[in-house]
Formats: structure tokens, C-alpha cells, sequence
């Protein structure tokens, strides 16, 4: 316990700012792990999308308003959560620590949100519900079998707990994503990826209703990026349609993903719930996602970027920096929780202050800090 408590303290001193897990994850990783976390597809523009649209979105506070008992957390699929936040999927989560999925299951039991796990995460399901079992985890799949292949990994993740059941639905062909193959990097989650791509190819409507009608179980779809799948999404069972551009990993010249956000929120018109994610990395874009109709958001590189600064510990410390972010703007706003803010809180900018890329959202890194 003694030395539980002194990892705590020496974490908390080393990470006072979201941004020094940027350079303390650089550290660690060689430049092959670190360019697979921090690039995009192609251009990258879409990626460079996700952090402009964000960007672009400014707040009008509200002032004199009691702000006391001001709550941070939310309820996500009957789960109470320290914070709207789904730790998202990372296949190569074992490149960046050793632990790869277990650790943070174990974070995000630690500290209180979700964890998604990906199928191609090491150590598996069975073995990440063993070493997390209080945390509130969903399982990722990408298809790579036969109808009897997607039916057992549902069945291995309600029969160890998972909260839900996730198909990531834009993959069906791998984002050229120059920065590996420049450097003749391929990450250990592509390496399994790579067998049975074609069942993800033929993956459709059809085969999505089919796993709803045989299982009762909360099922999501990552990936959606138009009103249109939205809609149909909602009439084939979806209970969580979840806005994603992989990062902006996949298709290039796509669309920021919060800039996506409301013609989905509007389609599924609160027959489902919404996640959100792409380019999420301080508290105030998780409260803008939250303001244009979002359930919870998805952390992804920020997450990638903490656990290979310092494992468990260090995502659980940039969860409680996030926090710390979130319930400032939250009382600068003048609410006290997500159910007092409204569409007026926000408004569109025609420009953003800083040249967007992966790491934008840490300007002060530029100056030396």
C-alpha cells in the first residue's frame, strides 16, 4: 500500500498538465510506435479536421449563477461514470505498455469510466475481464469470421461481463496511413488485422440484424459518419450509434468528427444514445461534444499517449487532469452538470487560434513548456 501511495504521489508531481504525457510517451516509445500514435491517414486532413472543427466552437458563459455542487459525472448504459468518457478501442494498446488492454481496464476501473476493449488487444477478453473485473468494460470487434465467428466472440463477452457489444464498421479497407509505411512499420494489432479482411468487407445491414435478433445484449456501431446511417442504424436496434472517423486513420478528406455530430443527434432524435470521438484532448471538448447532444465521448490517443508515459497510473492521472479541465468549464459556463447546458452555450468561430494537427491542443509545448 506504502508503495502504491508514493507511485501515486510521484505520478501526480510528474504530470501536472495534460501535455506532459506527450513528451514523456515520446520518450518511451521508438519511432515506429510513436508515429502510429500520433498519425492519421494519408494527408492527414482528417485528422487535422477533427481538431479544427473543435477548435472552431467557442463558449458564451453564463455568470452570477450558483455553482456549488457542481457534478462531473453521468450514467451510461445504467453505469454511473465519473466522467462521460469511454476509454476507445486501440488494437496496439501492447505496444505502447506491457500490460496492453488489462491496464487500462484496470484505470478505468480505478477511476471510474469505461473501457472498450479491441478485439485484436492483447491479452484477450477472457484475460482483461480477469485482471479488471470491477471495471465497466464494452468489447470492440472487427469481423474477421463467419456468422458463427461473430457469434461466439458476443457470446465470450456477455458471458465475462462486458457491458455491451461493439462492430467497428469503417474498415473495410486498412487507411494508408504513410508515416508506417514510410518507415516500414507494421503495428502488432494490423498484423492479426490483416487475416479475414473480407469478412469485413461483405459485413452489412443484413448480418448486423441478424446478431440483434440472437442476442440480448446493448449493441453499438463505430464508425457511422452521416445522418442517413444514423437513421437506419436506430431502425435495425442500434442501441449506441457512435460517431468516429477512426482518428482520422482511415478515410482521408473526411469531415471533423464533432462538425458530424449534430445531423446525427438529430437523426437518431433520442432513440439511442450517441458517443463521440476524434481529436478529444482537454476537458473543453468534452464539454462541447456534450453541448451539441453527445452521451459520452471516446478517448483515444490521449489515452495511447498517458499509457505509455506511465502505464495504469498515468491514465488514471490523465483522468483526473481531464476532470479537473471538465469541472472548470463546466462552473465557467454557470452549470453545475451536463443537464444545464444548452445549444446557446456555444457558438461557431469562422477560424481557430492554433494550426490544427495531432498534438495542436498542447500549444504550450511549442514555447518550451
Amino acid at each position: 500500500m506504502a508503495d502504491d501511495n508514493a507511485q501515486a504521489n510521484d505520478i501526480e508531481v510528474r504530470f501536472q498538465v495534460l501535455h506532459q504525457f506527450v513528451d514523456a510517451a515520446q520518450a518511451n516509445l521508438d519511432d515506429g510506435a510513436w508515429d502510429y500514435l500520433i498519425g492519421g491517414a494519408e494527408t492527414e486532413t482528417t485528422q487535422k479536421r477533427n481538431r479544427l472543427a473543435l477548435d472552431r466552437l467557442a463558449f458564451r458563459p453564463r455568470v452570477m449563477r450558483d455553482v456549488n455542487g457542481l457534478n462531473a459525472g453521468t450514467s451510461f448504459l445504467g453505469r454511473d461514470l465519473r466522467l462521460p468518457i469511454i476509454l476507445a478501442p486501440i488494437g496496439s494498446l501492447q505496444q505502447f505498455y506491457e500490460e496492453g488492454g488489462s491496464g487500462v481496464s484496470k484505470a478505468a476501473g480505478i477511476f471510474g469510466v469505461m473501457h472498450m476493449l479491441s478485439s485484436v488487444c492483447k491479452p484477450g477478453l477472457e484475460a482483461v475481464a480477469q485482471a479488471a473485473p470491477d471495471a465497466h468494460r464494452i468489447f470492440q470487434l472487427y469481423v474477421r469470421g463467419d456468422a458463427d465467428w461473430v457469434d461466439d466472440h458476443v457470446k465470450r463477452a456477455m458471458d465475462n461481463g462486458y457491458l455491451g457489444f461493439c462492430f467497428t464498421i469503417d474498415l473495410d479497407y486498412y487507411g494508408r496511413r504513410e508515416r508506417d509505411k514510410a518507415k516500414g512499420f507494421i503495428s502488432v494489432a494490423r498484423q492479426t488485422q490483416a487475416q479475414g479482411e473480407e469478412y469485413q468487407r461483405s459485413f452489412s445491414w443484413d448480418d448486423f440484424k441478424r446478431v440483434r435478433d440472437k442476442f440480448d445484449t446493448p449493441l453499438m456501431l463505430k464508425g457511422i459518419a452521416t445522418a442517413e446511417d444514423a437513421e437506419i442504424a436506430v431502425k435495425e436496434g442500434c442501441d449506441v450509434v457512435y460517431v468516429s472517423n477512426h482518428g482520422g486513420r482511415q478515410l482521408d478528406h473526411g469531415r471533423g468528427g464533432i462538425d458530424v455530430l449534430p445531423e446525427v443527434v438529430q437523426a437518431v432524435d433520442g432513440r439511442a444514445k450517441v458517443v463521440l470521438d476524434g481529436g478529444i484532448m482537454r476537458g473543453a471538448d468534452v464539454v462541447k461534444a456534450m453541448i451539441l447532444g453527445a452521451d459520452a465521448v471516446g478517448i483515444g490517443r490521449l489515452q495511447g499517449l498517458a499509457y505509455a508515459a506511465a502505464g495504469t497510473a498515468g491514465v488514471v492521472r490523465m483522468l483526473e487532469l481531464l476532470e479537473l479541465e471538465v469541472e472548470s468549464v463546466l462552473g465557467l459556463l454557470g452549470v453545475t452538470g451536463y443537464d444545464g447546458l444548452e445549444a446557446k452555450h456555444i457558438i461557431s468561430e469562422p477560424d481557430a487560434v492554433n494550426a490544427p494537427h495531432a498534438l495542436s491542443a498542447f500549444p504550450l509545448r511549442d514555447e518550451g513548456y
